[in-house]
């Protein structure tokens, strides 16, 4: 019989909360045990609703800053700490895990030394070349990071920045984010969503998935569309997700004359995002670094080969972990508009190094990112 795990978890970002990190977490710790995992986490819309089946124990905070205090992050930093360290001392827990380095992993690392506990700290790789640039963030990250018993990285990428933080590789373990294949696979019939933005079944698509900001290379995604019908190709691009980057990306698509043949669609239910990634030829989002912002893994690129759709994605970050160049889809220069292009073109087209190449890393990439995997990863760490 496995054996259920008894953690104290804090973390900002969970389900419901959108976002990859928040998901990674609820798949994960569900599969570690039950009630006696308890998971300290953010009161969002729609919590209640989530949590009333859960298989973990949640506890919900107001985690909000407040712009009149300094630092803002203060009350949350408290908040934390106090609920935290009260369920510390009433329940046996083998362990203290920390969500993300700040505010979650300084807490946590407080909390395990009161109640002599290790501590496990995820690392994502953006907050780390984001907030190195913010000297007082600085100091509180690497100080949490160094002091954490074992670290949990996403990527090669990830690992290599803590470790420039002066963390000891032998603390550091590379786990990377998975994929619900229940949910993500190729067997979804599509011809009503790609009906619903005017597509025929001979028309390509593009597909975009995230935070519409200015790192996700969406901008060059919409740039590219000219070249694609000037060789000949029918082509359309769809984006899901919300963000400060909607007027600008809105914008691009009129200077290139496109507008017609980009779709934003804003939030998509659940049970319809596998299917949009099945009604794609290809999946882009070619990323690359502005201001010390990137990319530390891209969960997305996962979903996407699971769904049987290749992708095309930036160099800079953590990608090399979540796509497989040549074999899952194609990594290109994320500043190179030409480069983004010409990936687009060879994937849609077929040439891209082979389909048998393509189809056999396609299929490894189901196998390889299953969540259950991920689960079994992070409980022979934590033990």
């Amino acid at each position: 019989m496995t054996q259920e795990h008894r953690y104290l978890i804090l973390t900002e970002l969970f389900l419901p909360t959108k976002g990859g990190t928040a998901v990674w977490f609820d798949e994960v710790y569900r599969r570690l045990g039950g009630k006696g995992i308890h998971i300290l986490t953010a009161q969002v819309p729609g919590s209640e609703a989530h949590d009333k089946n859960h298989p973990n124990t949640i506890h919900r905070l107001d985690l909000a800053r407040h712009p009149w205090i300094r630092p803002s992050s203060l009350p949350a930093y408290l908040r934390l700490f106090f609920r935290g360290l009260r369920l510390g001392l009433n329940h046996d827990f083998e362990a203290v895990h920390a969500g993300r380095v700040l505010p979650e992993g300084l807490v946590a690392w407080a909390i395990a030394r009161l109640i002599r506990r290790p501590v496990v700290i995820y690392a994502h790789g953006e907050e780390i070349t984001t907030w190195r640039r913010s000297p007082r963030r600085l100091k509180a990250m690497t100080f949490a990071y160094r002091h954490a018993d074992k670290i949990i990285a996403n990527s090669d990428f990830t690992r290599g920045e803590l470790i420039k933080l002066g963390v000891s590789a032998g603390r550091i373990t590379i786990i990377h984010p998975g994929v619900d294949l229940e949910r993500f696979h190729p067997d979804y019939e599509t011809a009503d969503l790609r009906a619903s933005i005017g597509l025929g079944a001979e028309q390509r698509l593009i597909l975009s998935v995230g935070r519409l900001s200015r790192r996700k290379g969406f901008d060059q995604v919409i740039a590219a569309l000219p070249s694609l019908l000037a060789r000949g190709l029918d082509v359309h691009h769809a984006l899901i997700g919300i963000g400060e980057d909607r007027e600008y990306l809105e914008l691009r698509a009129r200077q290139h004359g496109v507008s017609e043949r980009v779709h934003f669609l804003g939030h998509v239910d659940a049970a319809e995002l596998p299917r949009w990634y099945c009604a794609a030829d290809v999946f882009a989002m070619p990323n690359r670094e502005i201001d010390g912002d990137t990319e530390g893994f891209g969960m997305v690129f996962i979903e996407a080969a699971a769904c049987g759709t290749p992708s095309v994605a930036g160099l800079a970050g953590g990608t090399a972990s979540a796509v497989l160049d040549g074999q899952t889809g194609l990594r290109i220069d994320g500043e190179s508009g030409q480069a983004v292009a010409d990936a687009l073109l060879a994937l849609i087209r077929g040439d891209s190094g082979g389909h048998d190449s393509l189809a056999n890393g396609l299929t490894q990439a189901r196998i390889g990112f299953d969540w259950s995997l991920v689960a079994e990863q992070t409980r022979n760490l934590t033990g």
